[in-house]
């Protein structure tokens, strides 16, 4: 078997593959090198590689396994880390130019515990500026190209990983989401993400500003994007866990799936807003998927939680507003962030939304809702996310709407997977949030595997083919 063959296999079939000794970790990477050697100038997702120390390392693995050793699940395993995220030893920038020679002396906890299952860091993708936009541009290494449309973004903020995902330049990647940065380039891209509980994975490491990665941004999470589902839960499994200061007391224990299969599952559908309404192309898709579902025995109900949509969209504006402030400066920062008893009654608020939130569950497995108003749409860089507005098929709307859906699942920390469920009548792909209770992640994963799976799930896009 030649390498060249599994680029786009799941990172679970690769890591397989090298145990079984049907492929080598060297030749994995030598793939990985190739694609990116020959596309990447297309799309611009890998901004910086350490060739020569991944090889060696690739080469220790191959080695190790001859012995019969292994590091863990994903032994062997290259793969890439959003700019965002603190890899030691590497360049790691958060696409700004403050931070343009940064090499950090230590892991992320969570990119730690990635090498301590075995993968091999070898890459770091694209960013906007601290993370700061729906589409990745920054001074620094200029614009990520959408793979399905090099017009046309990626999203943001990981959207350099979900490209390299789709491309098959990384066995699968890590990226963060404080307003959608794992759930926009995914459905962006036509690959798996998913936006963990708030506080299941370590954020420190994250790098959102100078000297920053110390401490947590309320909402901001880490989580994986993958080219199945099945890599999600895999990885879910390794990146989850306390930061390295409670790790002597605490540990993570995610329940198991409260159910495995579409039929006899009990779901909500919130496909629309007047604060936020999708545009008809990607909405035909949504409503295909959900009776998709219904047709498969799920029981399928217009049912969402009894929350003013408005009022939580705003409740995320003003909590993220202020989770943000840090990257703005201090006088800028001082007007984002707001008060901080603005900041705790925000905070009771969001505790009595969360628990309306919690009750609903009571009745239903999953919900199910758009990531975004819009499928990927062109480059739109001039002016600030206030200023710029979309042009739809349902009119022209303001950029900022797009962070209206993801924002609504953030703000109450729930667990989001964005599974792929089909395309527009242009080719672009049309992802679907799968929201479960908190701290149900691996019950988000396997509704959207199960979704994915009926709907077609991932597909190269055709660039990379």
């Amino acid at each position: 078997m030649s390498a060249d063959d599994v680029w786009n296999w799941s990172a679970t079939r690769q890591a397989a593959a090298i145990r079984d000794g049907s492929l080598s970790s060297r030749e994995l990477l030598d793939t990985f090198l190739e694609r990116i050697d020959r596309l990447n100038g297309d799309v611009n997702a890998v901004v910086t590689l350490d060739v020569d120390r991944a090889r060696a390392e690739a080469g220790r693995c191959d080695d190790e396994h001859a012995r019969g050793q292994s590091r863990g699940p994903l032994h062997g395993l290259p793969i890439t880390i959003k700019d965002a995220i603190e890899v030691a030893g590497m360049r790691s920038t958060g696409g700004a130019r403050e931070l343009r020679d940064h090499v950090p002396v230590a892991d992320a906890p969570a990119v730690a515990r990635l090498r301590d299952a075995g993968a091999i860091v070898f890459g770091k993708t694209n960013v906007p500026l601290w993370s700061g936009d729906l589409q990745t541009f920054n001074d620094v290494f200029g614009t990520t190209n959408n793979p399905w449309d090099t017009s046309r973004t990626p999203g943001g903020s990981s959207g350099g990983a979900a490209t390299a995902v789709a491309c098959g330049f990384t066995a699968f990647e890590l990226g963060t989401d404080i307003g959608g940065s794992v759930r926009f380039p995914s459905h962006f891209c036509g690959v798996y993400g998913l936006k963990t509980s708030y506080g299941v994975v370590s954020q420190r490491g994250y790098l959102d500003q100078v000297g920053g990665g110390t401490t947590d941004a309320d909402i901001n999470v880490f989580g994986p994007i993958a080219r199945s589902a099945e890599d999600l839960d895999l990885l879910l499994g390794i990146v989850a866990g306390p930061p390295p200061e409670q790790a002597p007391a605490w540990r993570i224990d995610l329940p198991a799936p409260t159910v495995d299969m579409l039929a006899g599952l009990r779901v909500g559908v919130w496909l629309d807003a007047a604060g936020a309404p999708v545009d008809r192309a990607s909405g035909d898709v949504l409503r295909s998927a959900v009776d998709a579902i219904a047709e498969v025995g799920a029981s399928v109900e217009e049912a969402h939680p009894p929350v003013d949509f408005d009022e939580q969209v705003g409740l995320f504006v003003q909590l993220v507003s202020a989770a943000v402030s840090p990257s703005a400066g201090p006088e800028s920062g001082e007007l984002l962030g707001g008060s901080h008893y603005q900041w705790l009654a925000a905070q009771r608020r969001r505790a009595e939304i969360m628990s309306a939130w919690a009750a609903w569950f009571g009745g239903y497995d999953v919900l199910l809702c758009p990531v975004a108003t819009t499928a990927a749409f062109p480059h739109t860089q001039e002016g600030t996310l206030f200023e710029r507005t979309l042009d739809l098929d349902i009119g022209t709307r303001p950029y900022a709407e797009l962070l209206a859906w993801t924002g609504l699942i953030g703000v109450v920390n729930l667990p989001s997977a964005v599974p792929p469920v089909g395309s527009t009548p242009a080719g672009l792909p049309v992802g679907m949030q799968v929201v479960a209770p908190y701290l149900h992640d691996r019950t988000a994963v396997a509704v959207a595997g199960a979704i994915g799976e009926l709907t077609g799930g991932y597909r190269p896009p055709p660039m990379a083919r």
